[in-house]
């Protein structure tokens, strides 16, 4: 009862309007009025508003904008937010606030384009993160749907490391950054790089500062080249050079490491900077050399595989990351000289003795010659002074022949004992390299492991028979060959050559012998041992004047007194008395040379 004290009766209450029915004022009927009328001039079409999702399908988006208006936008015009969900609040652009069927028409995409360069140029500005969804891919690039605007992406701008698949990216939302802004063409450009480099800057300069030598990181195989591998360490690059991936040989750095891969490896060095680094991978594991067997010893017996070739020796791998030099000596008991290629290629298999073996240096030495016997070793026994022989033309020098019986038996046969006949002034005159030649064993030395071999000891000598043929005073047809410094070559019978001197030359009517003219020649002189006849043509027509045979008989008469006196002086000097009879001797001498010079 007390609340009803103090209620006031309303002045301007009108009773005929509540008898009918209506509860309103006439002054706050007409103020409800306005505010309804103005709440429907509040949305307007072709006008961009603010609502709130509602609902929401694989297909369509229910967007309420207020004062109880719903409309429907295209999912497709979202998908540049795959985040979007109900209770976000979203920005639409009013087509139609009715269609054929009463239903609001709205346009999300519409609503972004009208805002859209507004809101680029703001995120250019305040250097803003936005998103944005990745329509299509172009020519270096990628087209981008930010805020309703294409914009362009270069492919430089989609990371910090080359993509080389740019479809993996097409359909995805990605943040970005507006780094161009062309007013005039309306072209806008984006970075998804720009984004991560601050970041990646900032982690290169944390891993810079923790890097020692010795440390073990994990990192990414960022790019493969023939001499090395680079390395992402997370910012910061490295490289492993081809020879630090791994112990054994590698030809290219793809046998070992793939691109994209994640390993680990070891820092070897860097610069000052840092910004050089040296990385390893194959020093992750312990040296092959360190796991060799210790039984290995020098003369035993390995095999291994060919892995370098060179014209000194072959490498041979006889386990992964441990090799030894075969060098081209001891691949073969033969002393003349030839390449590695001749005896193996790269990939072959073979078996080897061990020479040397040096653990601390990590050095090994290997021969093959040595699977096979020393031909040295009994070459008296085999190679015999005297024996003959087929061998092998290998070699040829000014002085003769060097020729193989057997691989590792070599000789030389020396220009002089090529022919007994023939001046022989280069041995291609008389066989070619390659060829075989029969040889006889003149001499041998073990020690220095060689052979002195002979060819023409093979036939009769036969200046024994031109002994009985070219004595001194006989007379022979010859012919001028070749005219030389001291006289002329000259060919005799039988294939023989003789020498006459310039005054031997002279014919009988005083002209010079010439080249290919045939002439008598007397034998003059004739030596053996040193294969030397000396003829003279000049002497076949002197000796047969009178006066030149009464001084030839005259000369031989003296030289023959003489020789008998000398050998009487040389008798009596002897005898402790002279006998009559040889008194008598004496005196038959003198009357003979008394004789003699009467004579004359």
């Amino acid at each position: 009862m007390d609340n009803l004290k103090n209620v006031q009766p309303v002045v301007d209450f009108d009773w005929d309007a509540y008898e009918k029915g209506d509860s309103y004022t006439g002054k706050s009927k007409e103020e409800l009025v306005e505010t309804y009328d103005q709440s429907l001039n509040k949305v307007n079409d072709k006008e961009v508003v603010m609502g709130k999702v509602t609902a929401m399908n694989k297909r369509e988006v229910v967007v309420n904008i207020g004062y109880k208006s719903d409309g429907v936008v295209s999912m497709n015009e979202f998908r540049y937010n795959p985040d979007l969900k109900i209770g976000d609040e979203v920005e639409v652009y009013i087509e139609s606030q009715e269609d054929k069927k009463g239903q609001l028409i709205l346009s999300h995409k519409k609503a972004r384009a009208t805002r859209s360069w507004d809101r680029v140029n703001e995120a250019l500005e305040k250097d803003e993160i936005i998103k944005g969804y990745i329509k299509c891919r172009t020519k270096g690039g990628m087209i981008v749907d930010v805020f309703g605007i294409e914009a362009f992406l270069p492919g430089s701008q989609i990371d910090v490391k080359p993509i080389r698949d740019y479809d993996v990216f097409v359909g995805k939302t990605m943040e970005f950054k507006v780094v161009k802004i062309n007013h005039e063409f309306k072209n806008v450009v984006v970075s998804h790089k720009a984004l991560i480099e601050a970041e990646l800057e900032q982690q290169k300069k944390d891993i810079i500062s923790k890097l020692e030598k010795g440390q073990v990181l994990e990192g990414t195989v960022k790019n493969i080249t023939s001499y090395g591998v680079f390395i992402d360490l997370g910012g910061v690059d490295g490289l492993i050079h081809i020879t630090d991936l791994s112990w054994g040989r590698v030809q290219h750095p793809e046998e070992v490491v793939k691109l994209d891969e994640k390993i680990n490896v070891v820092i070897l060095d860097f610069d000052d900077d840092k910004k050089r680094i040296a990385l390893g991978l194959k020093q992750l594991t312990p040296h092959p050399w360190d796991a060799l067997s210790a039984e290995l010893k020098v003369g035993d017996k390995v095999k291994g595989k060919v892995v370098v070739m060179a014209d000194y020796g072959a490498f041979i791998e006889i386990a992964p990351g441990v090799e030894g030099l075969i060098h081209v000596s001891e691949m073969s008991w033969a002393q003349h000289l030839r390449s590695a290629q001749d005896f193996m290629k790269v990939g072959d298999e073979v078996e080897a003795v061990v020479l040397t073996l040096d653990r601390d240096e990590r050095k090994m030495s290997l021969g093959i010659k040595q699977l096979k016997p020393d031909p040295w070793e009994n070459i008296e026994e085999k190679y015999p002074v005297g024996s003959k022989h087929t061998a092998k033309v290998r070699n040829f020098t000014n002085f003769g022949v060097f020729a193989e019986i057997e691989e590792g038996v070599d000789g030389l046969i020396h220009i002089s004992d090529l022919s007994w006949t023939k001046k022989i002034k280069h041995p291609s005159e008389v066989t070619s390299i390659g060829a075989d030649i029969e040889v006889q064993v003149l001499e041998i030395d073990k020690e220095n492991r060689r052979l002195s071999l002979g060819h023409k000891q093979l036939e009769e000598n036969p200046w024994d028979v031109f002994e009985t043929i070219f004595t001194v005073g006989s007379v022979h047809e010859g012919t001028v060959v070749e005219m030389v410094d001291k006289g002329a070559v000259i060919s005799l019978p039988y294939g023989v050559e003789g020498f006459a001197t310039p005054k031997h030359l002279v014919k009988e009517d005083g002209s010079q012998a010439k080249v290919d003219e045939k002439l008598d020649f007397k034998v003059i002189e004739f030596n053996k041992d040193s294969k030397r006849i000396i003829v003279s043509h000049s002497r076949v027509f002197e000796d047969e004047k009178p006066e030149a045979r009464e001084a030839a008989a005259e000369k031989k008469a003296r030289k023959t007194a003489k020789k008998e006196k000398d050998e009487t002086v040389s008798q009596s000097s002897n005898m402790e008395k002279t006998t009559l009879g040889d008194i008598e001797e004496l005196a038959a001498l003198k009357e003979k040379l008394s004789g003699g010079s009467d004579a004359k």
